[in-house]
């Protein structure tokens, strides 16, 4: 057969054959084939736009793989509207508003084809078409790899998605493949996406790797059901799921992930059996939203390599956890706000470094038949109107088994505590809880430690060889509130015969020793949401205002600066004083903007006001959070407003400070999510206007375009304090300065040079202010070494003395 022509076989029984025979091009054997003929194509690059309407065979040569290459100048190389079949071909398109393989019809078979194009989609299956796709590669950097739509269907055996410049296999318009032992990696867009009523991916022994977006997305009402997968190597979230929609997840593994293993929600069902979550950057589950919900059983979630909690519950959310296994991560599961819920069954939280189970601001935990095992704290209930129970749970190994605080209420059953560190229970700051039949054995503090005029109701508890004693319950003073202290009914201790039932409304124990208590022992918490750690008394701040503000005096330049944060201070002082005679205070909106070139101390002083608001009372820590868009802005929605709010709560009591925020807001943002960040720091402004002091810096005229993009943005940061450049002489007192720390000398004419050096010293975008005077001193540091180390032996002047021969050339 010659090359560039192709062969049509008659394959029925009829005597007439004028169909078998040689044809010059493709599209004359098609018109001449019919049903059940067979056509060989000889080897060669094909122009022609080819559709089949016929159920035909269209292959390639035997033992000459990628032999035929199909390629026209634009349009859809191949169409297939009948129940053909298509083997070994080799097809290119160039058309990026058309499929490069486009199936509309039939029940057609298409085998080891090969599809190498810069098309919309490597391979597209519409409308009532059913194909079995065997062993076929798609290579579309420009595109999707396989999309399936508009109510299309098929099988996709032993495919591989190459590379993709959209998504890897794409599904929607209620269309439902099925892909069995694919492989999809090198994807631009998500590696499997299913979106919209109706649509349905199935996928089994499939594996999803190396993707810049989330492995798996399935969304708006979307379903899909994936079996013995593995979903690893992203760059986004591994599974995301949005807006109802529901997906089961059997016997898969998800690894190394960067961000969330999974993260749901928006009313979105997530089924997980026998499935393994390991080696993920922030939560291995993050479930959100009312409606939402995640079911796992037999599940593990382990090996954690970020600072986040592996199951994050929040915004009315549910999570149940089945026979699971959490374990080797800073955190096991947080449940947040009211009406988010969880449910733990028999399952082991172990190897935390933080919290195993920390519940707040209003949510509900259940963990029954539990054991929890070497973790900073077992429990921790935080604050009001957060609650649930603990029962028939095991707790061994950690610093403290369970904290119950700020009027949180939970029920604690028939568990066990064992060899707690410090307290087995600690109840501080008007927690409340109910322990029934619950024992606490070799703690290295108290048994039950309740203080604080904390409410706790304890039944029938037992304590055994607790190094401090068995229960202490703090005086709760004579102004405390009726009923506000222990109520203990049958509980007992190895020490005693017996506690003594109280009164009624009278405190259970009264210890004479003023012991300083178990505060000290409790763990920090590192992890953000983070309300503060319980204590008995407030942490008073390590200086004065006055020693802060001789700090900042001791800055060189920046008189302006000083100036405005004296009048902030001055107001808040006299705010206070009035306060306390009385009187009416102004209001001082402390959220600041700071705007000024890099290097002019703008990171520096926000501390320092941190440092102040905290020793005036205003704020509980006065820590410096320091963030930029990288670390608030994610990569698909939703998961920008996660990582705000989490920077927002790990800089609770103190200062988030948001260098370059202009960036949030670019001006040719568009869809960028950006805004998303903006939007929701704002609403966490005026949610929690108290807990934090949000400083927003950068260049002055990229600050003006920024605080004009959200209304509430300017309302909210109504002082702008402007830092001012460096002149010579403040960069020559840095150098001055710096030379001083080091235990080097400026020598005569070394000071002149400086300035001088600084005059003239360009002041493009490059300049640093501080930064580059301390470079300048770093590099002058260089000069004299290499200047000195030639000196056998040199005098101590030889070995401090700066000179202006060691400053660094201009350039």
């Amino acid at each position: 057969m010659a090359q560039g022509t192709v062969q049509v076989t008659h394959t029925g029984t009829s005597r007439w054959r004028r169909r078998t025979g040689e044809y010059p091009s493709l599209a004359a054997a098609l018109e001449a084939a019919a049903d059940g003929d067979v056509l060989t194509v000889a080897p060669g690059t094909y122009r022609e736009n080819l559709v089949l309407q016929r159920a035909v065979t269209l292959r390639g040569p035997e033992g000459s793989p990628g032999s035929v290459r199909i390629a026209p100048v634009d349009g859809v190389p191949l169409t297939v509207r009948a129940s053909a079949v298509v083997q070994d071909l080799h097809v290119e398109g160039q058309d990026a508003a058309a499929p490069a393989v486009l199936v509309e019809e039939g029940t057609p078979e298409l085998r080891d084809v090969r599809v190498v194009t810069r098309s919309a989609a490597g391979i597209e299956v519409r409308g009532n078409a059913r194909p079995t796709v065997r062993r076929c590669a798609v290579d579309n950097p420009a595109g999707i790899g396989i999309a399936v739509l508009d109510g299309a269907g098929g099988v996709f055996e032993e495919c591989e998605v190459v590379a993709a410049g959209q998504a890897g296999v794409a599904v929607r318009g209620g269309a439902h493949p099925r892909l069995e032992r694919c492989r999809v990696h090198h994807t631009s867009g998500s590696g499997l996406s299913a979106t919209g009523e109706n649509s349905a991916l199935e996928a089994v022994g499939c594996e999803i790797y190396e993707v810049r977006g989330s492995g798996v997305h399935i969304t708006d009402r979307a379903t899909a059901h994936l079996t013995d997968c593995d979903v690893h190597r992203t760059t986004a979230d591994g599974v995301t799921l949005d807006t109802d929609a529901v997906l089961t997840l059997a016997d898969c593994r998800i690894h190394d992930i960067p961000e969330n293993a999974v993260d749901l929600r928006s009313r979105s069902v997530l089924t997980l059996t026998r499935t393994t979550v390991r080696q993920f950057g922030r939560n291995g589950l993050s479930v959100w939203d009312p409606g939402t919900r995640v079911d796992a059983n037999q599940c593990e979630i382990f090996d954690s390599t970020g600072d986040y909690p592996a199951v994050w519950v929040s915004d009315g959310a549910t999570a149940v956890l089945d026979s699971c296994r959490v374990h080797d991560v800073p955190d096991a599961l947080f449940v947040l706000d009211r009406g988010s819920r969880a449910d733990v069954v028999d399952t082991d939280l172990s190897q935390v470094r933080n919290t195993a189970v920390s519940v707040s601001d209003g949510a509900t935990a259940q963990l029954d038949d539990c054991r929890i095992r070497d973790a900073a704290t077992g429990a921790w209930f935080r604050d009001h109107g957060s609650g649930g129970t603990l029962s028939n749970c095991t707790v061994d190994g950690t610093q403290t088994g369970v904290i119950v605080t700020k009027g949180a209420d939970p029920t604690v059953e028939r568990c066990t505590i064992d060899s707690p560190a410090e307290a087995g229970v600690y109840v501080s700051a008007g927690g409340r809880g109910s322990f029934l039949n619950c024992r606490v054995t070799g703690s290295g503090g108290y048994g039950f430690h309740v203080i604080d005029g904390s409410r706790t109701t304890l039944r029938k508890c037992r304590t055994e060889r607790c190094a401090r004693g068995g229960y202490e319950f703090a005086d709760s003073g004579a102004d405390a509130a009726a009923g506000a202290s222990p109520l203990v009914e049958d509980c007992t201790s190895d020490e005693s015969a017996g506690l003594r039932e109280p009164a009624a409304r009278e405190a259970a124990v009264q210890t004479a020793s003023h012991s300083p208590g178990l505060l000290g022992g409790v763990p920090g918490q590192r992890v953000e949401p983070e309300p503060p750690a319980p204590v008995a008394e407030p942490e008073q701040p390590a200086r004065s205002s006055k020693d802060v503000l001789g700090e900042l005096d001791a800055l060189v330049g920046l008189e302006s600066v000083k100036r405005e944060v004296r009048a902030l201070t001055d107001m808040i002082e006299v705010g206070r004083r009035r306060q306390q005679a009385g009187l009416k205070a102004a209001s001082v909106k402390r959220h600041l903007v700071f705007t000024g070139s890099p290097g002019t101390g703008k990171t520096t002083v926000a501390r320092l006001y941190g440092e102040i608001l905290a020793s005036l009372g205003v704020l509980d820590k006065g820590h410096l959070v320091e963030v930029s868009r990288v670390d608030l802005v994610g990569e698909h929605i939703g998961s920008t407003a996660i990582r705000t709010q989490e920077a927002f709560e790990k800089a609770r009591g103190g200062v988030l400070f948001i260098d370059e925020a202009y960036a949030l807001s670019p001006e040719d943002a568009g869809r960028d999510f950006g805004k998303e960040a903006i939007d929701t720091l704002v609403k966490l402004m005026e949610d929690h206007r108290d807990a934090v002091v949000v400083i927003v810096a950068g260049y002055t005229a990229e600050m003006e375009r920024f605080l004009s993009v959200n209304p509430g943005v300017a309302s909210r940061f109504s002082r702008t304090i402007t830092f001012s450049d460096y002149g010579p002489e403040d960069l020559l007192r840095i150098v001055e300065q710096q030379a001083d720390e080091h235990e080097y000398r400026l020598a005569p004419g070394a000071a002149e040079g400086l300035r001088k050096y600084f005059t003239v010293l360009p002041k493009g975008p490059a300049f640093g202010n501080g930064r580059t005077a301390r470079q300048t001193f770093e590099a002058m540091v260089e000069r004299h070494a290499s200047r000195v180390a030639q000196l056998p032996e040199p005098s101590t002047d030889d070995l401090t003395l700066l000179y202006a021969e060691d400053l660094p050339e201009l350039l």
